[in-house]
């Protein structure tokens, strides 16, 4: 098992060292889709405000991953 886990963090590390801005990129567009959804939605996904905290919490993931690799 924690052979496993370590084949997989391997292989992201090698997938997201060459596109350090990747994870940012993705947490931004999050943040626009949860912006275009208040605007015309009133549904559960909406009002919870899911896309923005997503994107915010990958945004700072994807920083702090390209500070480390």
């Amino acid at each position: 098992m924690l052979q496993t886990l370590s084949t997989i963090l391997d292989r992201l590390s090698d997938f997201f060292a060459p596109r350090k801005g990747l994870l940012p990129l993705i947490g931004l567009v999050l943040v626009l889709i949860n912006f275009v959804l208040q605007i015309f939605t009133s549904g559960w996904v909406a009002q919870t405000n899911c896309f923005l905290h997503l994107g915010l919490i990958l945004a700072i993931a994807g920083f702090m991953l390209a500070r480390a690799l």
